[in-house]
Order: C-alpha cells, then structure tokens, then sequence
C-alpha cells in the first residue's frame, strides 16, 4: 500500500525527519489560504500515486498566494498517467543548494533492511543505479541492533557530506530507519533530501510503501489507503481476502494456496499459453468467496477460458463447486471453464459440477491443456 507524499513526510516529521511547512488542499480558494499562511514563495504539488509528477505539470512553484490558487486550479481535476488529481500539496518553497536520495528497504538476499544514500537527488533511484551506479551508497543494517550512530555517519562521510552537516544527517536517518520499522514499511524515501541555503537538511519529498501483510497492525495507516490508486478488481479482492494480481495473459486461475497457484501458473505455460491473474483464494473458502472471485477474473476483457486448481485441505471442493455456480448464476459468460477438484468432498465437488454440465480433469496437466485448448477455441 502506498502513502501520498504528504502522509509520508507527516510520518517522517513524527520522528525528527524536518519537512517544509504546508498543508493539503482539495480547492483552489484552500490552496490560496495556505499560501497566505506559509507566506512568500510556495510549491503546489499534485499528490498522485505515481511518479513522474514534474514531468507531467503536477508540481509548479507559485510567487504569491494569487498565483498559487491559479495554479492550484490548473492541477486540481488534471489527470497524471490515468489518476484524477484531487488534492494539492502547498509547501513552502526551499532555498535549495544541494539534493541527496536517502531511502531504506528490504534486502531479501541479506534478509536484512538496506539504507540507499546517493549525491544524485532529485533523480529516480533507479535511474541512477543504472546510469553511474558508483555513485549509491549501501548500508545492511542488522534488525536486532538497529541504525548505528556510527553507521549513519559514515554513510554522510561517504556522501561527502561537510562536517557542518554529520549530526543532521545522523538525526534524519535514524528517524527514517524507526519510521520504516515501527511502520512495517517494505519502502522509505527522501528524495531528494536537501541542503537549503541557510545549511539546513530538510526533506522536500518523501515516499513510504506499507507492507499489506502487516496492516492489521496500523488501523490508523490503513485508513489512508486511496482507493484510486487500486485498480476495481483488487479493490474487491482485498475487500473479500483474496489474494490476486492482473497479469496480461488469456487463462483465468483461481486456486486455493499461493504455492499452488505458482505451480498452476507454471503449467499454463508449460503448455503454450499465459495465465491472465495470480489468485489465491486461502483455505477454508465458502461459495460466497469463490463467487466473488470468478466474478474478479471475468471482469478481465481478456480470460479466454478460466482453470481451476482446488486441492481440497481445508478448503472443501463441494464448497467451491457451488461458490463457481453461484457466481454463474450472476455473471452470464461464454467463457469456457475447466475444474480439477482433489480432496475432501472431491467427488461431491465433481459431481455438482458435471451436473451443471462444466467439464472437469483427474489431473492439473489435464485440466491446463484441456483450459489452453479451449483459449485457442479447439
């Protein structure tokens, strides 16, 4: 899940991260009230989940308050890269001299959280790995110790940070390291992290990606998901459990288990062909959750035929067999499917289903030649 830029520096600031002063507006006549506020020259900056912000007219520097709401007018309602630009950022605007990244993720080789520190600010992370990557600084910081004081000073020597500079810096990435941590975050950012002409650190920019799988633990986080940034399908796949992501191939996969679904996705293309979603329905599924799922993987211009891989644990195939008629009952589709049901209640499941006259398999490599076959219309 991903934060808007001002939910991001609001978290930094709570731990000692310096952000520029501002506020959020939904109308122009709020963001000329900001600016009045901040006084002198402000930044209006379209708050979008996606990059390319600049590039794309969302972030404009604004003199005064009346250029700022005619600015903010211009943003507001603008649409960048398919999203609809409902909020502004007015911040006020930094004497900027110098720009640094400094981000924090996760190493999964080194199973171990890596801060990233380059002089190259302003400029996306990835671009600069792999135009002069010499220029990235990397620290695997061990999570039992946490972000040494030392550790953070040699990242700020390595950057060539003048020694004026050494204790903000420290300061700055400590807290960044605690909001990554105490937010479960799988991405922290500052970029660009900047130094203003009266020798200040401050964070102009700033991003954070929540990992999903710990929001249980931040109702408060949770609360700010933008349900524009979802596309409708994974809304309602989050909302019903499912674990389930697009992909751009023709055979729709509902299965119950991630590995499961990995292996299913293999076999489709073992045999010629590319699944259109990864979709986990978990285990334990009834008819309603298996409903909502085929009614997720229809909902795809694309699926020519749709596989499902049910080995019946927990989950009972009698239960996903109803759950796929269900779902039949309220998508009228000429989709052909194909089912391999295996365990608890498999003959009931199978049952239910040739009943309902839709074909099923003995086996997975079956069911996907037989699913394959039917995309391609034989």
């Amino acid at each position: 899940m991903k934060l808007h830029e001002y939910q991001s520096k609001r978290i930094f600031a709570r731990y000692g991260v310096p952000i520029p002063e501002g506020d959020v507006a939904s109308t122009a006549t709020e963001a000329r009230q900001i600016a009045q506020r901040l006084g002198g020259p402000v930044v209006v900056k379209s708050q979008v989940l996606v990059g390319g912000r600049g590039k794309a007219g969302g972030i404009k520097v604004a003199k005064d308050a009346d250029e700022a709401e005619a600015l903010a007018d211009q943003i507001l309602g603008m649409s960048i890269k398919g999203l609809t630009v409902d909020k502004v950022l007015i911040d006020q605007a930094a004497d900027i001299r110098e720009e640094i990244y400094l981000g924090i993720t996760i190493d999964r080789a080194q199973r171990k959280p890596v801060m990233m520190a380059s002089s190259e600010g302003g400029v996306e992370i990835e671009e600069v790995a792999r135009a002069t990557p010499e220029k990235i600084f990397k620290l695997a910081i061990d999570p039992a110790m946490g972000l040494m004081d030392y550790q953070a000073r040699n990242l700020a020597f390595d950057l060539g940070l003048r020694r004026a500079f050494i204790r903000q810096f420290t300061t700055i990435a400590r807290g960044l390291y605690r909001a990554f941590v105490e937010s479960d975050a799988s991405l922290a950012e500052i970029n660009p992290l900047v130094i203003t002409g009266d020798d200040k650190l401050l964070a102009v920019d700033g991003k954070i990606v929540l990992d999903d799988n710990a929001l249980f633990r931040h109702k408060d986080l949770a609360e700010l998901r933008d349900v524009q940034e979802e596309a409708e399908a994974e809304r309602q796949a989050r909302q019903a459990g499912l674990s389930y992501v697009k992909l751009d191939g023709e055979i729709g996969c509902m299965v119950n288990g991630a590995g499961l679904a990995m292996a299913t996705m293999d076999i489709i293309k073992l045999y010629g062909a590319e699944p259109a979603n990864f979709l986990d329905i978990g285990g334990g599924a009834k008819a309603d959750k298996v409903a909502t799922a085929l009614r997720i993987i229809l909902s795809d211009p694309n699926v020519k035929a749709v596989l499902f891989n049910i080995f019946g644990g927990i989950t009972r195939c009698d239960e996903v067999a109803r759950g796929i008629l269900e779902a039949l009952e309220e998508v009228q589709t000429e989709v052909p499917m194909v089912a391999r049901l295996v365990g608890t209640n498999e003959v009931e499941g199978r049952q239910i289903l040739a009943d309902a006259h839709m074909a099923t398999a003995a086996s997975l490599a079956e069911a996907a030649e037989r699913a394959v076959a039917m995309a391609r219309g034989h």
